[in-house]
């Protein structure tokens, strides 16, 4: 188990130090991600080589230096220590990931919900990743599921390119559908009505994409998951407060739905969730 960051450094640095540390930090294949503002950075050094003194694995340390921007997902990393690199391999739920950290997103974090997502496709399935990064999601559902395709999206260029080496790594070749483009110009032009099950695993467009992920539905009838940011302070409830205003949109869109699951996948943030809705799509209301 990994054990939390402030806890490592409580023997190497000042106590009033230690508040302005981020309690968690990712290890993604043998890269370590920390994050760390500019005030902190003076002890990155000293963060990274505790932190690879208890992650024997790990040869780089780097530091998150801002937030996640763009449409690509691209976060700012600046090494700390180890070898000087952004390229690795992570393994999770029997598969391989190649990937370049500087040029594609990826969150180990999500690994509890690709799982969850592929259990629960069925036989014969078609699904439509919306936002596939470099093919997490659509590769493990390949391989722990007897879906037949998996449409898998992504608005990068370099996530595709690794998308296409992934699916190559992990022998899903015919399954898993690499595709470059825009989400909802992709649906539009090519993927209506073809899809048993829609992904949405980033939260910035949720809403705004939900009406393609909808379209991309056969006859408007199947399961959309939907990843979504929410705030909430200690009297609301995020995941009651991300089923409202999932329903308001689909309402208007004149869906005939319901919402049977709901949970916070994780917390971003003071007050800040990340939440996940399983939503069942019956066609449009009569």
């Amino acid at each position: 188990m990994r054990k939390r960051l402030k806890k490592l450094l409580a023997a190497v640095l000042p106590s009033e130090e230690l508040t302005a540390v981020y309690n968690s930090y990712d290890v993604i294949g043998d890269i370590t991600v920390i994050r760390l503002n500019e005030a902190f950075m003076k002890h990155g050094q000293i963060i990274a080589e505790t932190i690879m003194k208890v992650h024997k694995n790990v040869k780089t340390v780097l530091a998150q230096v801002g937030p996640v921007q763009g449409d690509f997902r691209l976060r700012k990393l600046e090494h700390l220590a180890g070898e000087n690199k952004t390229k690795t391999v992570h393994r999770e739920s029997n598969c391989v990931f190649a990937v370049d950290l500087s040029h594609c997103y990826f969150s180990p974090r999500l690994f509890y919900e690709r799982m969850r997502i592929a259990k629960l496709v069925k036989d014969g399935e078609t699904i439509v990743n919306m936002f596939a990064g470099v093919g997490c999601f659509s590769i493990i559902i390949a391989k722990h599921s007897n879906a037949a395709k998996i449409y898998s999206i992504d608005i990068n260029p370099a996530a595709v390119q690794f998308m296409k080496e992934n699916i190559r790594l992990n022998r899903v070749y015919g399954r898993v559908i690499p595709i470059e483009g825009d989400a909802k110009d992709v649906i539009q032009q090519r993927l209506r009505n073809v899809a048993d099950r829609v992904l949405m695993p980033l939260p910035e467009k949720a809403l705004q994409y939900l009406p393609y992920a909808f379209s991309a539905l056969k006859n408007g009838a199947g399961w959309i998951h939907i990843y979504a940011f929410e705030h909430a302070n200690r009297r609301e409830k995020p995941v009651e407060k991300t089923m409202t205003k999932v329903s308001y949109n689909l309402e208007k869109l004149g869906v005939n739905f319901e919402i049977p699951f709901g949970r916070i996948v994780r917390t971003t943030g003071p007050n800040w969730y990340q939440i996940v809705l399983d939503i069942l799509c019956k066609g449009l209301k009569s």
